[in-house]
């Protein structure tokens, strides 16, 4: 598994019991929201409040946030009215509960100028994709995905490093991301970057909520979802014509996937062999991200630098100099 080389790896535990002093308040508030899926157990949201609260986090949830309607938190109208007052509140952050799925059906009637110009920085991952990618493709603006508050901060045991890279990220201290990378292809450029959620990535091909991004560093991670999916998914991308206009591609985690007796072989490695064999565009392997414990927060929409030597890969988040 991928680590990040920075700060030092940790195991499971509390998020920063010790040392953590010295990082607190300039990252400012959390505004949490719930614009997809339903909040499937409230104590975990508390936990995950009191643990972003160790992290120097001040939280605020809003009060549609363990709303419930069918699978989604709350109607499309309460969630619409969520993200409305998400904006007009105090804290610079905005983050997700939670993914699943909600989003795409209320990208036509959010106000993508008055999300931009609120100067928040809104954080999910996930079904939040579609909300990353459409603030992009709208207007512009850089936002983030990574940790959410009930995965990454609200579990019984929560991993070191996930919270460690987010509060770096928020408070604009985390310059290089490195990680190892088992193949990656030789590279060494400089794009937008962009991505997230490969599935949901997808379902924006051919509406105004995908950036048109050239020469960009698309990044990509997906959970259960089978191989043969991944690819088709991946060719659909090629065959639209937006994997060869990018500079790379990273690929993170794809998880919690099942083959069967048929597949005789056909695996993960197998969709990376297609993926280099038909399109011409170097491929980086190992980013912590996904839909697993240990995961890096990653600006969409910022330019970045991405530089492979053998064995590892360096993102390059932040190239001021301290």
């Amino acid at each position: 598994m991928s680590t990040a080389q920075h700060p030092p790896h940790g195991h499971h535990d509390h998020a920063c019991t010790d040392g953590c002093e010295h990082h607190q308040a300039p990252a400012g508030g959390i505004y949490l929201i719930s614009p997809s899926s339903a909040v499937g157990d409230p104590a975990a949201l508390q936990r995950a409040c009191q643990r972003l609260a160790q992290q120097g986090f001040k939280t605020t949830v809003d009060r549609a946030a363990l709303a419930v309607h069918q699978r989604f938190a709350g109607t499309d109208k309460q969630r619409l009215a969520g993200l409305a007052r998400a904006i007009r509140q105090k804290h610079p952050i905005v983050m997700a509960t939670r993914g699943g799925y909600g989003l795409s059906r209320l990208l036509p009637d959010i106000d993508w100028r008055a999300m931009a110009d609120s100067g928040k920085r809104f954080v999910g991952m996930s079904d939040f994709t579609a909300f990353n990618l459409a603030l992009l493709a709208q207007t512009g603006a850089v936002s983030y995905t990574g940790a959410t508050a009930v995965a990454d901060f609200g579990g019984t045991r929560v991993d070191d490093l996930t919270p460690a890279l987010f509060g770096e990220l928020m408070r604009g201290e985390l310059e290089i991301l490195s990680f190892e990378t088992p193949d990656a292809d030789p590279v060494d450029c400089r794009g937008i970057l962009w991505g997230g959620n490969l599935a949901t990535l997808v379902s924006l091909v051919g509406t105004p909520y995908l950036p048109r991004i050239r020469g960009g560093i698309l990044f990509l991670e997906d959970v259960a979802e089978h191989p043969y999916r991944v690819e088709r998914m991946l060719a659909q991308l090629w065959q639209a014509g937006i994997l060869q206009r990018q500079k790379a591609i990273v690929l993170g985690h794809f998880s919690n996937y099942r083959l069967a007796p048929h597949d005789a072989g056909y695996d993960m490695p197998e969709v990376l062999k297609w993926l280099r064999r038909t399109v011409k565009v170097p491929v980086v392997t190992g980013l912590p991200y996904g839909h697993i414990d240990t995961k890096a927060t990653l600006p969409i929409g910022k330019k970045v630098g991405l530089a492979t030597e053998p064995g590892m890969a360096h993102l390059v988040i932040d190239e001021h100099h301290h």
